[in-house]
C-alpha cells in the first residue's frame, strides 16, 4: 500500500489523456466543464483545478481518495478500481448533480491510498467513513456494537453472559441480537431452562454455600457441589445445542425425561422438567417471525420517504429471529436507494462478522464486490441476494414495512420536535429554534462520589452518543458543595469545546438575549448540516445561585454567548411550578399546561436520571472495588490466581512474601508488588 501527502500538490499541467498515463475506461477531460450548479460557478472552477492537479500523476490501479476543505476537513471518502479513471470523472465535461457540484467546489485539496486489490480498497474506505464521518458520504448514525451470549469454555463449569467487543474469551459466541433487552430474555430464560451459573469466576470460586440464584431454581449450584460437574457440563452442551438451533431435538430428550420421571412417580423432577420445557416455549413464541428454510441470514430493507432514509436490519441466526433495528443514516436526499444501501452495509459490517447470506430490498451497487469484501473478513463464503420469490422475499418484504413505519413514526417525531424547539426559543427569547440543547445536574451523597451529568437534545430527541459525564476531582470543594461543582463540571466542559472547535462570538444570540422582545422562531430543519458542537441552549437544574455559578464558569473561560437558563422547582418540588432565570429578565414562570413546560420537565428529568444513575453505577464500583485492583500489574488472571490460591483479599493481605511467591502464575516482582503494597509503612 502506498500514500500521496495531501499537500504533495503536482504541477500546474493538465494532461489531455494522450500521454503514457492515458485510461481506456474514462472519458476525456473538457477544459470547460458544464456544471449543474446553484451556486457560484468560480468556486466549481476552482475546485476542479484542484482535481486537474492531483489527477495528472495518479496510477491506474485500484485505491482510496479523500477530498479536504481549505480548513483541512475531510469532505468525501470514495473507493475506485481505477483511481486516474474516478478522480477524472471529477473534472469531465460532464453535467454533475448538485451534491457533487458542492463538492467540487469546496475541495482544496486531496490524499491518496494505492491498494492491491478493489475488495481491498472497499475495506478501507468503509473504514475510513466510520472513522472521519465526511459530510458528503453516508454515514450510519449509530454503530455501537451488538450484544451476543457467550457460553463460556474456559473453566470446569460453563457460564452463560451477555458479552459485547472482541472475542477474546474462550467459548462458544450465538448472535447478534438486536438489543440489550433480547439479550437479557433470553439469558433469563435459558438460566431458567438449563440453570447455569451468570456469576464471575472470582464469586464463583469462593462461594461456600449455594446463592439465592440455586434456592429460586435458577442455577444448578455447581460452586459447592449441589450438581456433579460432569452432569453440569451436560446442561451446558444442551443450552449450545439450543442456541445452535437445534431447538427441537433439546425439547425431545425433556419431553422423555419428564415422561420417564413421571412413570417413577418422581412427580417433582417431572415438575422441573415441565417447568425447563415452558422456559424454552417461552424464548421461541417471542421470537416473532421465525424461518423454516433460511438458517442463517441478515435481512437489510430500506424506505424513503421525504428525503429521508431508514435501513432495518433483521437478525435470523440457526432458523430463529434474534431481533431487529432500525438505522437512520444520513444521506443526500439526491442519492438512490442502491448507493445509500450499499455504502451503508458496507460501514455496518466494518467491525462486525457477516452471516452466509446477506438478503437486500434493492439491488445494491458493486454486489459481488461486496460480498467477496465480506467473505475476506469471515471464514466463510457470504452471499448478497435480492429475492424475488418465495420465504426470503416474504422476510424482506417483512422488514420493509417495518422500515416503513419506523420511518414514518420518526418523521412524525421530527415534526413534533422541531415545533417544541421553536417554542422552547421564543419562551427563551432566542432569536432561532435550538438545534443543539445541553441539560446539567449534578449527584452526590453528602459529596461523596460526586458526579456531574451532561444531556443533549437535537431535532430528533435525545441525543445519547452525545451524552458525557464528569467525575467531579477538585479537591478544594467543599463536600456538597453544588456551585462549586456545576463551576467545575462547565468550566471542563467549555474549556475543552473552545480548543477542539473553536469559533467566533456569537454577536446575534447576546443581543438575542439582551434586546427587546423575540421574532417569531423558525422550526429547525432535522436535515441541515451536521449536528452543531456547540449549544444553541444550556438549562442548569437549579435557581438563581446555580445560574450564577454558571455564569461564572463561562466567563472564567471566555464564553458570553451561549444563552443560560435555570430551572428552578416549585414548592414541595412539584412539577408545573418551576420558575425560570434566564439573564437580564426577571424570574418567570410558564403556564401549568403549555406543552413547551412539558418539554422542558422531560430534559431536566433525564438529566436528572442520567446523573443519578451515573452517580450509582460510580458508587456501586466503589463497593465492590477489591484493593488488588489498585495494585499495578495485577491483572484479572493474577488476581483470580491469588483468589483461587489464598481463598479471601484478607488472606493474601497476612501472607509473608515467599507464601505470595509459590502461588500459581506469580513470579517474584508481581508477590514483591503486592507485599509492599499492603504492609507499606509497616
Amino acid at each position: 500500500m502506498s500514500r500521496r501527502a495531501r499537500t504533495d500538490v503536482p504541477p500546474d499541467t493538465f494532461d489531455d489523456g494522450e500521454g503514457p498515463e492515458d485510461f481506456s475506461d474514462a472519458a476525456p477531460l473538457d477544459e470547460s466543464p458544464e456544471i449543474d450548479f446553484d451556486f457560484e460557478p468560480g468556486a466549481v472552477t476552482a475546485g476542479t483545478e484542484v482535481i486537474r492537479r492531483f489527477w495528472t500523476t495518479l496510477p491506474a490501479s485500484p485505491g482510496v481518495y479523500r477530498m479536504f476543505d481549505h480548513k483541512g476537513d475531510v469532505l468525501y471518502v470514495g473507493k475506485a478500481k481505477n483511481l486516474k479513471a474516478r478522480v477524472g470523472s471529477y473534472a469531465r465535461g460532464q453535467a454533475h448533480s448538485n451534491r457533487i457540484a458542492r463538492m467540487i467546489s469546496q475541495t482544496a485539496a486531496m490524499e491518496f491510498v494505492t491498494t492491491a486489490t478493489e475488495t481491498e480498497a472497499l475495506l478501507l474506505e468503509a473504514n475510513l467513513i466510520k472513522q472521519l464521518k465526511p459530510r458528503f458520504n453516508v454515514l450510519m448514525r449509530d454503530d455501537k456494537s451488538f450484544p451476543y451470549i457467550l457460553v463460556t469454555a474456559d473453566s470446569e463449569a460453563p457460564q452463560i453472559v451477555k458479552h459485547r467487543g472482541a472475542r477474546r474469551r474462550k467459548g462458544h459466541y450465538y448472535g447478534p441480537f438486536a438489543s440489550v433487552w433480547a439479550v437479557n430474555r433470553t439469558v433469563n430464560a435459558l438460566q431458567r431452562a438449563f440453570l447455569l451459573r451468570t456469576c464471575t469466576d472470582s464469586y464463583y470460586e469462593n462461594r461456600t454455600r449455594p446463592c439465592l440464584l440455586f434456592q429460586i431454581k435458577r442455577c444448578s449450584g455447581p460452586c459447592t457441589g449441589e450438581i456433579p460437574l460432569d452432569e453440569y457440563r451436560g446442561l451446558a452442551e444442551s443450552a449450545n445445542a439450543f442456541l445452535a438451533g437445534k431447538s427441537n431435538a433439546v425439547k425431545d430428550r425433556m419431553r422423555a425425561e419428564m415422561e420417564t420421571a413421571s412413570e417413577a412417580m418422581e412427580f417433582e423432577r417431572a415438575a422441573r422438567f415441565r417447568d425447563r420445557i415452558a422456559a424454552l416455549s417461552a424464548i421461541q413464541g417471542t421470537q416473532g417471525v421465525n424461518t423454516q428454510g433460511v438458517e442463517e441470514a441478515d435481512v437489510f430493507a430500506l424506505d424513503e420517504q421525504a428525503g429521508q432514509f431508514c435501513i432495518e436490519v433483521f437478525f435470523f441466526r440457526n432458523f430463529q429471529n434474534w431481533g431487529n433495528r432500525a438505522y437512520f443514516p444520513k444521506a443526500d436526499r439526491t442519492m438512490s436507494p442502491e448507493e445509500v444501501l450499499g455504502s451503508f452495509m458496507s460501514q455496518f459490517y466494518d467491525d462486525k462478522p457477516a452471516p452466509r447470506i446477506v438478503l437486500t430490498s434493492h439491488a445494491i451497487e458493486d454486489a459481488e464486490l461486496v460480498a467477496a469484501a465480506l467473505s475476506s473478513r469471515t471464514e466463510h463464503r457470504v452471499e448478497i441476494h435480492l429475492p424475488q420469490r418465495g420465504e426470503r422475499k416474504n422476510l424482506v418484504d417483512y422488514a420493509r414495512r417495518n422500515a416503513k413505519e419506523a420511518l414514518a413514526r420518526r418523521l412524525a417525531d421530527t415534526a413534533s420536535q422541531g415545533k417544541l424547539l421553536a417554542a422552547l426559543g421564543q419562551a427563551f427569547g432566542l432569536d432561532r429554534a435550538p438545534r443543539r440543547i445541553e441539560v446539567y445536574d449534578n449527584s452526590h451523597i453528602m459529596g461523596t462520589n460526586a458526579v456531574g451529568g451532561m444531556i443533549v437534545a437535537g431535532p430528533t430527541g435525545f441525543m445519547k452518543p452525545h451524552y458525557r459525564t464528569f467525575n467531579i476531582k477538585s479537591e478544594e470543594l467543599t463536600p456538597g458543595d453544588d456551585y462549586g461543582m456545576m463551576r467545575e463540571v462547565l468550566q471542563r466542559r467549555f474549556k475543552r469545546l473552545v480548543k477542539e472547535a473553536p469559533r467566533t462570538a456569537n454577536e446575534a444570540a447576546v443581543a438575542a438575549l439582551e434586546g427587546g422582545p423575540p421574532e417569531p422562531v423558525p422550526e429547525p430543519q432535522a436535515d441541515s448540516d451536521a449536528f452543531p458542537a456547540w449549544p444553541d441552549l444550556v438549562l442548569i437544574d437549579g435557581g438563581k445561585g446555580q445560574l450564577d455559578a454558571a455564569r461564572a464558569a463561562l466567563q472564567a473561560v471566555g464564553v458570553a454567548d451561549v444563552p443560560l437558563v435555570g430551572i428552578a422547582k416549585g414548592r414541595d418540588r412539584d412539577a408545573g411550578r418551576e420558575t425560570f432565570f434566564v439573564p437580564g429578565r426577571p424570574p418567570f414562570k410558564l403556564p401549568p399546561r403549555d406543552p413547551t413546560l412539558y418539554f422542558v420537565q422531560r430534559l431536566r428529568d433525564e438529566a436528572h436520571r442520567f446523573a443519578i444513575g451515573t452517580h450509582r453505577a460510580k458508587r456501586k464500583r466503589e463497593m465492590v472495588r477489591n484493593p488488588l485492583d489498585e495494585i499495578a500489574g495485577i491483572g484479572p488472571t493474577r488476581k483470580r490466581a491469588l483468589l483461587h490460591h489464598f481463598g479471601t483479599v484478607k488472606a493474601i493481605q497476612r501472607a509473608a512474601l515467599e507464601d505470595l511467591a509459590k502461588a500459581p502464575g506469580v513470579n517474584a516482582a508481581t508477590a514483591r508488588a503486592v507485599y509492599d503494597f499492603f504492609h507499606a509503612g509497616a
